[in-house]
């Protein structure tokens, strides 16, 4: 999936002379947590998001600190953080120059942006104008359209088991020494494991492979530290049918 595939294209913005009041209304109006900054021009100059109004004069939660660590901060930083508890217009508070995506980003780079710059949404942009924005939400509803298109199929035991063992030896985290059973979907996993971490890996593994419906788990813990082996939990898993 790309960009354009789950983006918002009705986009909610305020230009760079709006006040800081309206768009803090704005977002309250349409429980969003940011904005986009577009010119007269269509082009993007900047995001605004509730970040930037944490710390208000307003409210009493400007940033306060001994006048020693204010002498170590210096007086550059002392004046930017008061432009940001007192600013009136949004350009004097807006992030310039934003992470942007195209539409035919994929979701994978959007995640890894918004994981990097730990931003909640991004604009997308063709050239310099906004065409769409991507939140959290946006690809919260891209997963779930994924996950309803997903259908089980039906499969026979060999089938099964050689689709885990196949996913467990692309997986750099998967022990070797995992044996699987399956009998009527019913997934029975034997082995032993030196992170006990792997365990819920290997049981999810299994549970997302179409036609599993039990997974049971009889997979040994061997502590590296001490040598000793602890038994398996014999823990039993059903897989739930994808929603519909």
């Amino acid at each position: 999936m790309k960009a354009k595939d789950i983006m918002t294209s009705a986009i909610i913005a305020v230009a760079p002379e709006d006040t800081v009041e309206k768009a803090i209304r704005l977002m309250l109006q349409n429980r969003i947590s940011g904005l986009p900054v577009i010119d007269v021009a269509g082009r993007l100059v900047g995001m605004v998001t509730e970040g930037d109004f944490l710390r208000r004069a307003e409210t009493a939660t400007q940033r306060l600190r001994p006048h020693w660590l204010e002498f170590v901060v210096g007086p550059g930083r002392l004046a930017e953080e008061y432009v940001h508890s007192h600013a009136r217009k949004v350009s004097e508070v807006m992030t310039v120059e934003p992470a942007t995506v195209t539409e035919d980003t994929p979701l994978e780079a959007i995640v890894t942006l918004m994981e990097k710059r730990r931003i909640k949404r991004v604009p997308v942009v063709r050239g310099s104008k906004v065409v769409g924005l991507i939140s959290r939400a946006n690809l919260l509803h891209g997963l779930a359209s994924v996950s309803r298109s997903l259908r089980p199929r039906l499969a026979g035991d060999q089938a099964i088991r050689e689709q885990i063992l196949a996913e467990l030896k692309a997986q750099r985290w998967a022990p070797v020494a995992i044996d699987v059973v399956v009998r009527n979907g019913v997934v029975d996993l034997w082995g032993t494991i030196t992170d006990e971490r792997a365990r819920q890996a290997l049981i999810v593994a299994t549970e997302n492979v179409p036609g599993v419906t039990i997974v049971r788990d009889h997979v040994a813990w061997l502590d590296a530290t001490s040598g000793m082996l602890f038994e398996p939990p014999d823990t039993v898993k059903g897989v739930s049918p994808l929603a519909g």
